[in-house]
């Protein structure tokens, strides 16, 4: 075999291997495809040789495939062809760059993300992300870091909450810099980030939320009084779940529509926090009769804080019951790092009781840490 036709072989591997490790994980390629974020037809034409893919693809190859590396480095042994043009970029990666070299970088955001499972949301944000002026530029970048915390891409993650919080200054007045730094504090609990840090972005949100009262809603409030619960501030935390529920009520009295669901969420969650588990089991019931069916994930959410509250209300069966239902139940596409963060907390304040077993166990093999299906039911509701 001549020099040529080996380069030629090794830079025409990465495809097939690709192929080759997805059919030995016993995935189809709709649902590798969902995993690492990619259109299923784009992932078909890297498999087929049509289209270079990139080492961004190849990394995240690796990881849900569990092939330790070897996609990666097949990718990077790919020589270069003459007059080849650069490899595809990552859209992720070019839709960061466009953003961070203008922070002025079409279409709105999406009414109903919330119905759209994190590895399909994805790609739409990005694509909407070019063309989209301040404001959007700001609230798409904010939706693509939570999506991203969702599926665990935590340090990019953070490239892109520091993206939208920089949007969202550049736009001057209004409630966006305030609610960015509130929503970045509260996916931050989930991701387990330094609780100072947190405190310090909770801070400054209800601080600039101040600049303009009730311009973000209830959502820094309750960034503060989550952080501090957690933080086991305990007078503290009461302190600010009393001006939650001021502010709360008085929105609601201004503005009825004004997202009660949010505000009894975070009111059940926070008196959870505290120990509060009756008043709590009330609020999360009552969010969970206020949330849309289609929010399959905020649903999921929810189920697990009533969850954990209805333990710390003393009703640990039910508790366990309604955490182990869920992580049964749950379409694979719609577990990510928030259920798991919930469901974590379920199995923190019950691992001394008997049915903490089967709980663990669920946790350990979930479809979002290991890429096996827990239950993968489509009735969750």
């Amino acid at each position: 075999m001549t020099e040529t036709s080996i380069g030629t072989s090794i830079g025409a591997s990465f495809g097939p291997l690709l192929r080759q490790c997805r059919q030995a994980a016993g995935l189809s390629l709709r649902q590798l495809a969902a995993r690492v974020g990619y259109d299923h037809s784009y992932l078909s034409q890297v498999e087929r040789g049509q289209r270079p893919g990139s080492a961004d693809l190849a990394r995240l190859c690796d990881r849900e495939l569990g092939t330790d590396g070897r996609l990666a480095a097949t990718f990077e042994r790919r020589p270069a062809r003459a007059g080849q043009l650069r490899p595809e970029a990552d859209p992720l990666e070019t839709a960061w760059r466009g953003l961070v070299a203008t922070l002025d970088a079409g279409g709105p955001v999406p009414d109903d993300y919330r119905s759209v499972p994190p590895a399909c949301l994805l790609p739409e944000l990005v694509r909407q992300l070019h063309g989209a002026d301040g404001v959007e530029a700001a609230e798409l970048s904010m939706l693509i870091a939570e999506t991203l915390a969702r599926l665990g891409e935590r340090s990019t993650a953070r490239r892109w909450w520091w993206a939208a919080r920089a949007a969202a200054d550049s736009v001057g007045e209004g409630p966006l810099p305030a609610l960015v730094r509130a929503k970045e504090a509260i996916t931050g609990l989930a991701e387990r980030r330094p609780l100072a840090e947190l405190l310090e972005l909770a801070d400054e949100s209800v601080a600039l939320d101040r600049q303009a009262p009730g311009a973000a809603g209830c959502v820094p409030r309750t960034s503060r009084a989550l952080v501090l619960a957690e933080l086991g501030r305990t007078q503290d935390a009461h302190r600010a779940l009393q001006e939650l529920i001021g502010i709360g009520d008085e929105l609601l009295r201004i503005t009825p529509q004004a997202l009660p669901y949010q505000l009894h969420w975070a009111e059940g969650r926070v008196c959870t926090l505290l120990g509060y588990g009756v008043p709590g089991c009330v609020l999360l019931e009552r969010a969970r009769e206020l949330c849309p069916e289609s929010w399959i994930g905020e649903r999921a959410r929810l189920d697990l804080c009533l969850a954990e509250c209805l333990v710390v209300a003393g009703e640990v069966a039910a508790g366990l019951a309604t955490a182990l239902r869920v992580l049964v139940e749950l379409p694979d596409e719609w577990q990510d790092c928030l259920v798991y963060d919930a469901a974590d907390r379920v199995l923190h304040v019950v691992q001394a009781e008997p049915g903490a077993v089967e709980l663990r166990q669920l946790l350990a093999r979930s479809a979002y840490r290991s890429g096996r299906s827990v239950g993968g039911g489509s009735s969750w509701r």
